[in-house]
């Protein structure tokens, strides 16, 4: 019999993919062995927002006996009666929700003091950053229950879950945290890749795939909402420009809940996504203090929707040279076309919306994505090609050139590889600039340089050796 609490629940599109149909397999598999084991276990999973947490841990504890338990931001007295309650429910002992604690340490032993000896459960704190915040004793709580055991003859799989990947890592896995060295394992959910993603539209092209992949990412919540039937031009009004979609705010409200003082990250996200790239043109964009930007850029970052990265040139990296990049696809299509112009688009109907502000600028938009999208397959070709050496793919850029991939590899070879989602007037011209790319990298290792190029066009490959050629259907094809 399946125990649950009420789950928490979303409005899911009609056609919806559970995404564990499409991957989330090896993630599964840990957890039922950690379930399968004589003794207790302990397993962090952590995170970014929509990435599938919590669909992975209710596909997981499906069967099983559990106690589901999502954390929120209320205060410490409310979630242990809710605490209580779910387990009232999950192990139907109706007088568990009557009684009076004084804090975690009684409501988690009430709850075990309800399991039977020799029976294995699960118990699932789920956005746990939410609940340590009005309970910071919480982890030291469960220290004591995973050193002192749960209860003689009763066996706990505990599971807390978090999207707020600063947090987990130090909170939870760090060497600061009352929880470690205990985990079992951990689980870092990451978003699926591109061929997973294209898996929830499988009837789609490859260029229809590669673009509601520049737009969604890998996070299956919001590659469900595009819709098979339509066209991409059409998803993007049905979803962005209708005031009552589900994802026409969806930035606004995932960024509420994390962070305060919204309008200075609105206002790095908006120049982040317009190319800004720099602390110096990121302060300029939005009036911010550079030595006050780091605090702000360093929390995006901890919440998994930007990164920061360097020239990859295998030799040390200089600080000086870090760039700042929006990692989250949905909120750098959200803050170049719907934030900045939602004036606009409240005046204008949606066919009108798109095709004045949106649509002109989709080709470029589109070919940054692919760029991304070339990077990881990159990763697979050298899986393909059997590549047994260590390697880094990155990018490099000087005040003079921008390579838009380098595959750094330990055997002596580097990629210096060149992507174009548009059309190729001229093949002997486009050789020209990768050419003139490769003798301008910073080569002072002296190791051997390949070409390649990554095209969506399918064009005749070049007679030159020592420049290889992947179409998108190519790319689409090394699953």
């Amino acid at each position: 019999m399946v125990l649950l609490n009420i789950l928490d629940k979303y409005c899911l599109p009609k056609g919806y993919i559970n995404a564990v149909c499409v991957g989330r397999k090896k993630e599964l598999s840990a957890l039922e062995n950690a379930f399968q084991s004589h003794d207790s276990s302990f397993i962090p999973i952590y995170g970014r927002r929509r990435v599938g947490k919590s669909e992975l841990i209710k596909n997981f504890i499906k069967n099983k006996k559990a106690l589901y338990f999502l954390g929120k931001q209320a205060p410490a007295r409310l979630q242990i009666r809710e605490f209580l309650r779910n387990g009232a429910l999950a192990f139907q002992q109706p007088l568990l929700e009557q009684a009076s604690v004084d804090g975690w340490q009684r409501a988690i032993s009430l709850v075990i003091e309800q399991v039977s000896a020799g029976e294995k459960i699960v118990l699932v704190m789920d956005k746990f950053q939410w609940t340590v915040g009005a309970s910071p004793e919480l982890p030291s709580v469960l220290q004591s229950f995973i050193d002192n055991g749960w209860k003689d003859g009763c066996k706990v799989c505990l599971i807390v879950c978090g999207s707020y990947l600063g947090f987990m890592e130090k909170r939870v896995l760090g060497e600061k945290s009352p929880l470690f060295g205990r985990r079992a394992g951990q689980i870092f959910l990451k978003p699926f890749s591109y061929l997973e993603a294209g898996k929830f539209h499988p009837k789609w092209s490859e260029t229809y795939k590669a673009k509601v992949f520049s737009i969604c990412g890998g996070i299956p919540y919001y590659l469900n909402f595009f819709s098979q039937t339509d066209s991409i031009d059409v998803n993007i009004r049905n979803n962005f420009l209708n005031e009552f979609s589900a994802l026409a705010r969806e930035p606004e409200f995932l960024l509420r809940e994390e962070l305060k003082e919204l309008k200075k990250y609105f206002g790095i996200l908006t120049a982040l996504s317009t190319g800004a790239v720099t602390n110096r043109e990121i302060a300029r964009i939005t009036g911010i203090d550079e030595r006050a930007l780091f605090y702000y850029l360093n929390t995006l970052i901890e919440l998994g929707y930007i990164i920061k990265h360097y020239p990859l040139t295998g030799a040390k990296v200089n600080p000086k040279q870090v760039r700042y990049k929006l990692h989250d696809p949905l909120l750098r299509f959200w803050f170049r076309f719907i934030y900045p112009n939602g004036s606009a688009i409240y005046q204008m109907d949606e066919k009108s919306s798109f095709l004045n502000l949106i649509k002109p600028h989709l080709d470029a938009y589109y070919g940054t994505g692919y760029e991304t999208l070339c990077r990881e397959a990159l990763s697979r070709l050298y899986q393909k090609e059997e590549l047994t050496c260590a390697y880094e793919i990155g990018e490099y850029w000087d005040k003079d050139i921008q390579i838009d991939i380098v595959g750094y590899r330990q055997d002596g070879v580097i990629d210096i590889c060149e992507c174009k989602w548009g059309t190729i007037s001229s093949m002997p011209q486009l050789l020209k600039e990768l050419n003139s790319k490769i003798s301008a990298y910073p080569n002072k290792d002296n190791k051997t340089i390949h070409g390649r190029l990554f095209l969506r066009s399918r064009r005749k490959q070049p007679s030159s050796h020592s420049v290889r050629t992947h179409f998108i259907s190519d790319i689409y094809r090394l699953d």
